[in-house]
């Protein structure tokens, strides 16, 4: 017998953030769905979540990177919507039963930058001198390189945080590349944070997109966008989060580079001070990136990673 045919899609509306980089993000899905299937109708369903609300306290004590998504998943789920594009960084490591991600599309540069009015390198801040972030990997990693700094909270939308930057709130600020670069703002960044620096987060710089997961027409739809080279590498990078239970409370990097058929993948855990730091850097098949993810983690916590969040958890 055959299988069902699979329904026609004639509308699509995809569910997004409000923020200036999320309608960016939900524009570009749409217009390279426009260019796939010119008869097509892609609309955008922008929403308020909670992730965005909450301005002013650390999304690990908020309740993590899930209130970036779970609004527009319930969008989903009722019927408002029928896809929705994350930035990969945002995605929690186990999505809801019944949600898939159907496709992770091509990486933008993944590394961080810095940002500043005065100086041109994270070297040339001075003691003393204020960093934000909103990030606890990078604060950790700043504070082992220099732990002389302030590293203090930064919150908002982009425009929010350059626009804290540049009435003097801070000396610096850490963002991610490819977020001032998709909105034109590159000519912002004073310097890279090369990898070996600030190790990214998992899936950053990559964009995915989610969609019911018994709903085949969609995922076929959306499939084309794929990226295989960025699919591999991401996997690998969440496989390493979800083995050590990472979320915003865990002060975790990862980023996996592919050869042909290799993966490279480097991970750290880090106490949110810097003073200690698990690193390890592996290499495998991309054909099994989760499983080099998995044997990633396993080398963490062999290098004392398993301290490290047990210290997390319960303090000293």
């Amino acid at each position: 017998m055959n299988p069902p045919a699979t329904r026609a899609v004639e509308r699509v509306v995809i569910a997004t953030r409000r923020s200036r980089l999320a309608l960016w993000q939900a524009e570009h899905v749409k217009q390279r769905l426009g260019e796939l299937y010119p008869r097509l109708s892609v609309q955008l369903l922008p929403l308020s979540t909670r992730g965005d609300e909450l301005l002013d306290a650390r999304l690990d004590k908020a309740g993590g990177k899930g209130l970036f998504v779970k609004e527009l998943e319930a969008a989903i789920a009722d019927g408002r919507a029928d896809l929705a594009v994350h930035s990969m960084k945002d995605v929690p490591v186990e999505l809801p039963q019944g949600f898939v991600l159907a496709a992770i599309t091509a990486r933008e540069d993944p590394r961080d930058a810095f940002v500043s009015n005065r100086f041109a390198t994270l070297a040339e801040l001075p003691d003393g001198a204020v960093v934000g972030t909103s990030s606890l990997r990078r604060a950790a990693q700043i504070a082992e390189h220099r732990p002389r700094l302030q590293i203090r909270t930064l919150r908002g939308n982009l425009d929010t945080r350059l626009a804290k930057l540049d009435r003097g709130d801070y000396d610096a600020i850490v963002l991610a590349t490819a977020g001032l670069l998709r909105l034109g703002l590159g000519a912002r960044i004073r310097s890279m944070l090369e990898v070996g620096e600030s190790l990214p987060a998992a899936g950053q710089g990559a964009l995915g997109i989610e969609c019911r997961g018994q709903d085949q027409a969609l995922r076929d739809l959306v499939a084309p966008l794929a990226d295989a080279a960025t699919d591999a590498c991401v996997r690998a990078e969440r496989a390493v989060n979800r083995a050590l239970g990472g979320n915003c409370a865990v002060p975790l990097g990862a980023h996996a580079e592919i050869d042909g058929p290799r993966l490279r993948l480097r991970a750290l855990v880090a106490s949110p001070d810097g003073r200690r730091v698990a690193r390890a850097d592996l290499t495998g098949q991309a054909s099994e990136a989760e499983r080099l993810g998995e044997r990633v983690a396993q080398f963490l916590r062999d290098q004392g990673a398993a301290q490290i969040l047990a210290r997390l958890v319960a303090p000293e």
